[in-house]
């Protein structure tokens, strides 16, 4: 089950980003007693009660201005409270009621998402003066807080979690492979959608941003069976060029942790950006299995050496995701996309691959009769067993004499030989040290 996300809304200087940073645990927000500063929505992950949600700050929202900033920020806080599951609706408890805290509100009720009406700044155990002003807003009994002083907050974040839902399955058969088309907007992700589905059921086009939500596309490929989560971007509301690559992130958040395989579309005209290293930096600490997919490879000159140091360039600027396939296509002329769903349960299936234990230990022993595990003032490192637990993504657990002796590079040369030695290509892998007193002699 994918996690919920909150979004923390309302309009400038009620202190959303001390509230923020307050949850996060630490200054992630710029701070600043000046209207309009956070700009770009931010979020983070956060934990509470055994719940683990993603926390969104987005700048003060002014419905009614027409600057063209402040209505770049109010497009972004409406894409928020689109994706969000809860909203937290901050006011201030300082400045009472206002003629712009109303138009939020009234933009709030229209989202029909659970909304918490939360009253900031009340930093003493007196009520604000202005408390049941609020209930004009009609959005049930306001809660408040002070961010600045962390008063209230516990309770707050037991009435945020009180919304989430139970866990559910998702009524799709585990052999279902769940494909998510991630990257930024108009690298051709609805065009590969298309093509893959050999139909137009996603809406195409060359400006950026044209597809406002993920769509899920159930499909068969012989006996195989997908489910395609494309997140091709965000449709244009109005005339203003927004930055909509800083829109377009938590859409593909939300789809990796839906996700079996994620699908990284690159422009091969433009190369990695930094957006494509956070969305895959996401990808891979969420542990699903990922195919780098350049494409408008058609629109490239090339001669002999072009793929080799195109795929050199992308090694390099994508280093922790050496153990990703790596293919060339145009969803334009057709070129290699036969290939595409032969890579991708490929790697489904390499990160749902289990090993023998027997035979894994083996492989660990072998490793460290090449390579003796490091030692540090006399006292040597050394693996006593070593287990698979899990899959999506393969996970497994070495007990160990000493944590400290585990150097990184020796745990990422183990990683190595069991990649050499099983496969596991396209997924990342995941090890767990557990201490077992033992003779360290």
């Amino acid at each position: 089950m994918a996690k919920q996300i909150v979004a923390v809304v309302g309009r400038p200087n009620v202190g959303k980003s001390t509230f923020f940073n307050r949850i996060a645990g630490k200054r992630i927000s710029i701070v600043e007693d000046t209207p309009g500063v956070t700009r770009d929505r931010i979020y983070t992950e956060v934990e509470w009660l055994n719940h683990i949600f993603i926390l969104i700050d987005t700048g003060g929202i002014e419905p009614m201005s027409e600057d063209k900033i402040l209505v770049q920020i109010r497009l972004q806080a409406e894409i928020a409270i689109e994706t969000a599951d809860v909203i937290v609706f901050m006011v201030d408890g300082r400045d009472g009621l206002t003629s712009t805290d109303r138009e939020v509100a009234t933009m709030l009720r229209k989202s029909k998402k659970p909304v918490l009406l939360v009253v900031n700044k009340v930093d003493t155990k007196e009520s604000s003066e202005f408390y049941y002003d609020f209930y004009e807003l009609a959005m049930g009994d306001p809660i408040e807080i002070s961010s600045a002083l962390a008063l209230n907050l516990g309770d707050l974040l037991d009435s945020i979690v009180d919304y989430f839902p139970e866990e559910q399955t998702t009524g799709l058969d585990d052999e279902t492979i769940k494909v998510a088309i991630i990257g930024k907007p108009n690298v051709g992700k609805s065009s590969i959608v298309n093509k893959i589905l050999g139909e137009n059921r996603v809406i195409v086009s060359d400006v950026a941003g044209t597809t406002r939500d993920a769509i899920d596309t159930p499909f068969t490929d012989g006996e195989d069976e997908y489910i395609l989560i494309d997140t091709a971007g965000l449709r244009r509301r109005c005339k203003i060029k927004e930055n909509i690559e800083k829109y377009s992130t938590i859409r593909s958040i939300t789809a990796i942790e839906r996700a079996d395989v994620c699908l990284l579309i690159i422009d091969a005209t433009e190369g990695v950006t930094e957006q494509d290293k956070r969305i895959a930096g996401y990808s891979h600490e969420n542990g699903k299995a990922i195919v780098i997919v350049v494409n408008k490879w058609d629109l490239i000159k090339k001669d002999t050496k072009t793929m080799k140091e195109f795929t050199k360039n992308f090694r390099n600027d994508l280093a922790y995701l050496e153990y990703a396939p790596l293919i060339f296509i145009s969803a334009l002329t057709g070129q290699r996309m036969n290939k595409l769903l032969e890579i991708t349960k490929f790697v489904a299936n390499q990160n749902s691959m289990r090993v023998a234990t027997g035979t894994l230990n083996e492989v660990i022993g072998e490793a460290t009769l090449l390579n003796q595990p490091p030692s540090d003032k006399g006292k040597r490192l050394r693996i006593y067993y070593t287990t698979q637990v899990s899959v999506k993504p393969p996970t497994f657990i070495l007990f160990i004499n000493d944590k400290k002796l585990m150097h990184f590079s020796y745990q990422r040369y183990l990683e190595n030989k069991i990649r050499e030695n099983f496969g596991f290509e396209g997924t990342p892998l995941r090890f767990i040290l557990r201490e077992k007193k033992g003779d360290d002699k």
